[in-house]
């Protein structure tokens, strides 16, 4: 149950106007590698800068830890997809474009920041109702960003059973990427007694 919808349905809005922006900037850009990796690092550096060096107290550490985990286990499996053929980019000189790490550091971030503001909203915050939230964003909204970058020709998946480009093996890895992280994250929080709404 949700306490105020029309809140809780403003910031998924709000969310996916994002990913869309993210998804077409990507898009249009695929062919200017560094570019992308700019922009890119400039918003991971605007993050940082409004989540742990501006505020004076409650500085959000979790969120670097959350990013270099995401953007490591990312490029691991972004690695090893290339490699074996599962999928390819396309327009870029390299296999793996540059942007790609923080890509995936941002997609903590966006989902980290999304689940944080949709949290409050359940009428019962309980650890099982936060799951079931976090798997279903994951399942969701990274799908659909990909959606949006493979018809704008970014990349294209070789793995059967596809949803508008989409394979099933994708939504199932990217929803392991993210509670992978989160299960770790978790228990750092329950570890260091971190007060945090989205992973206590």
């Amino acid at each position: 149950m949700i306490t105020n919808k029309k809140k809780f349905f403003t910031e998924t809005i709000k969310a996916l106007v994002k990913l869309i922006i993210a998804g077409i900037l990507i898009g249009v850009l695929k062919e200017y590698d560094t570019i992308i990796a700019g922009i890119l690092i400039l918003k991971i550096v605007h993050n940082i800068y409004k989540e742990i060096i501006q505020p004076k107290t409650n500085k959000n550490w979790l969120l670097i830890v959350g990013m270099l985990l995401t953007g490591f286990g990312g490029i691991v499996g972004e690695t090893w997809g290339v490699t074996n053929g599962y999928w390819e980019y396309h327009e870029v000189t390299r296999e793996l474009p540059l942007w790609l790490p923080f890509a995936w550091m941002l997609a903590f971030h966006y989902l980290y920041k999304l689940e944080r503001n949709l949290i409050p909203l359940l009428k019962e915050q309980t650890q099982k109702n936060k799951i079931i939230l976090a798997i279903l964003l994951a399942l969701i909204l990274p799908a659909f960003g990909e959606v949006i970058t493979i018809y704008l020709g970014v990349w294209t998946y070789y793995w059967p059973y596809q949803l508008l480009g989409v394979p099933l093996y994708a939504f199932i890895c990217l929803v392991f990427v993210h509670m992978l992280v989160y299960t770790i994250l978790h228990y750092v929080c329950k570890k260091y007694k971190i007060e945090d709404v989205v992973f206590n």
